[in-house]
């Protein structure tokens, strides 16, 4: 396999495209705007004017796009990829989608006589950028296994789950307890900060003891700093926690967590914090910086 389509290129579809060059491939790329395609043109890209026009040589289509709205729009349509691919061209969906759109993805790449291996992605810029990005996927084995090395180059691993659908729920319930986890240390940050504690001293505790997960960790040292730089935006945050509730239900397990962490994310979009990084919701809690 030499010519692999990417379409979007936002935080983590142009680090996993640059992996891609890097490793040799031949890469079209496609994004809805035209700027960040320019980018990675100066990397040995092509350029395409629609994601049927990036898809029309490829042997494997790889989708990195922010919703199901905007995965329709990828695939589907007259100028989307699904028009364009050759049938026997392996198509691949990386994006945090809902089950039932990848679930209704799949039958229409089938109907094209294409196979389809969803394969979203634990990791954020960092991991994308480096190559070091968990593929949770789920499809036939048959399909997934000759694009292994595809995978490997923008990988540290590769999960393969089950049948299509696996993948996505295994990432929205990711998401959900990352929503969860950002949500709750950003009120005990609050409470840290107006109690009056010494807050390195109290957040090293927190760090170091049995909260310290990775996430409180990275998210914790970015909301000590107020440094918002994104590694992956509220606003996507939030669309992941609305996601994760409905489909807690629709397997009949209220997400109680999720809905509180997705009132909080919310509420931190309407209060123009969506475009940051997720440990903006820190600020919720505190006065405005000055």
């Amino acid at each position: 396999m030499k010519s692999i389509a990417v379409l979007g290129l936002g935080n983590m579809g142009a680090g996993m495209a640059r992996r891609l060059l890097k490793a040799g491939y031949e890469v079209t790329v496609y994004n809805r705007t035209g700027a960040r395609a320019e980018a990675l043109a100066a990397d040995g890209a092509a350029i395409a004017t629609s994601p049927k026009q990036a898809a029309e040589h490829a042997e494997m289509v790889i989708a990195m796009v922010a919703d199901d709205h905007a995965s329709r729009a990828a695939w589907t349509g007259d100028a989307g990829a699904l028009a364009g691919a050759r049938p026997g061209t392996i198509l691949m969906d990386s994006s945090t989608l809902s089950v039932d759109w990848v679930r209704e993805l799949a039958a229409a790449a089938a109907a094209r006589g294409c196979p389809f291996i969803e394969a979203p992605v634990t990791g954020s810029k960092p991991q994308a950028e480096a190559g070091e990005l968990l593929f949770l996927a789920g499809g036939e084995a048959r399909d997934l296994d000759p694009v292994r090395p595809v995978l490997a180059s923008m990988s540290r691993a590769i999960v393969h789950l089950g049948p299509v659908g696996c993948g996505a729920t295994m990432k929205l319930v990711n998401n959900f307890l990352c929503g969860v986890e950002a949500a709750a240390l950003a009120e005990a940050l609050a409470v840290i900060e107006n109690s009056g504690l010494n807050r390195d001293a109290a957040f090293d505790i927190l760090a170091s003891g049995a909260p310290g997960s990775p996430l409180v960790k990275g998210a914790g040292k970015r909301m000590l700093a107020r440094d918002y730089r994104v590694n992956f935006a509220l606003h996507l945050m939030l669309k992941d926690m609305t996601y994760a509730v409905a489909e807690g239900a629709r397997n009949g397990v209220p997400l109680t967590m999720g809905e509180a962490a997705r009132d909080k994310l919310r509420a931190a979009v309407s209060a123009g914090l969506g475009d940051k990084d997720f440990a903006a919701i820190a600020e919720l809690n505190r006065p405005p910086q000055r």
